[in-house]
Order: structure tokens, then sequence, then C-alpha cells
């Protein structure tokens, strides 16, 4: 999606440590038309798979997953990353580890949320070392439902976790891949429309 690109270009800040913030755009304040576009195009992306929920993980994951499942009419559903006294305490979880926050979470979804059988894209704001779709997938999983694709916004292929998703026949959709990124420029991959 060439749009990300330009946007990640005119908006993005690189930081030490392969760090890529999209504050002004995507996971602090969120260009809302600018979400929805992205919500359309991963739409129709998967038009031709059948998608029962779009699952995410709270926190900057939520804005984008519920602009492909407004699209797709489906319900979003998030991983909860603390439980909480309002969450049923019947839950599937999975053990991920935050590589911009450098810590472990727990993440869990209420079982009432995941049902047998159903159809399931995974949606996220970045894909590094894939961990943390991983653990979704394990939700997935648990619930004996069914992973269709991983969409995300943006991929850094450089870190593995996409390549390692594909390798397993997995339909991944990344609105942009960064192909390689230095403290003052990024390089992107090019990708099939």
């Amino acid at each position: 999606m060439k749009m990300m690109e330009e946007k990640i270009l005119s908006c993005g800040q690189i930081y030490p440590g392969n760090i890529l913030k999209v504050t002004d755009f995507l996971n602090h304040q969120i260009d809302t038309d600018f979400l929805m576009e992205m919500g359309k195009y991963v739409a129709e992306k998967f038009s031709d798979r059948k998608i029962d929920k779009v699952l995410t993980i709270e926190a900057s994951g939520i804005a984008y997953a519920m602009a492909i499942a407004a699209y797709l009419h489906v319900p979003v559903v998030f991983a909860k990353k603390h439980l909480s006294i309002n969450m049923d305490s019947d839950n599937y979880s999975a053990k991920v580890h935050s590589y911009t926050h450098g810590n472990d979470n727990i993440i869990s979804v209420s079982r009432k949320y995941l049902s047998k059988g159903e159809n399931v894209l995974i949606a996220d704001d970045f894909l590094a070392t894939g961990i943390a779709i991983s653990g979704l997938m394990e939700i997935v999983n648990s619930a004996e439902a069914r992973t269709v694709g991983v969409t995300v916004a943006i991929e850094k292929s450089f870190q593995g976790g996409g390549d390692k998703l594909r390798e397993k026949g997995i339909k991944v959709l990344s609105l942009a891949i960064i192909d390689s990124m230095t403290d003052c420029d990024i390089k992107f991959k090019k990708q099939d429309s």
C-alpha cells in the first residue's frame, strides 16, 4: 500500500534500536480517514475468505482491527494484557514478549468471544519478530478456531517474523514492509499490488 509507505516517510520517526514511531497517525493520534482507507483495503484483500472475527492485542492494534472489521461487518476481539475485575475468569491465554516495551505479558481472551470452528483474521499495528502474532494464533488454536490470515499495518521484514509465518503457509498482508532501517533512512520492500 503505497499510501502507507508515504505516511511513514512523512510522519514516522526513527529511534535507536529499530524503533519506528508512528504516533502521529496510527498509535497515539489516529488519522481516521487514513485508518478507514486501511480497513477498506484489507477487507478487499481478504474478501475471498470467510471471516467471523478480527483478533488483535490491546492497545495499539485495536483501531486498525476495528477499521478492518467495520468493512467486513464482523466483531473485533482484543486480547487483554492485564486481567481486571470486569473480565471473565474463563480465558484463553498466551505469553508474549513486547519488542517495544521489552517485557513479557500474559494476553487473555474470554472464552465466550472465540468459538470452535470460527474463522479468525489476526490484525496488529506492527510485525517484527512475530511473537505477538504467534501468541494470538496460540489463543485461536486453543479455542479450536482457525487463523485465516494475518494483517499488519507495518512489517519490519529484517526481523524475520513475517517470513516465519509465510513459511507456515499463512497469508500475511502487510500494508508496508520495511526491508531495512537506519537512524536516518527507511527502505521498503517492493510488494505486488
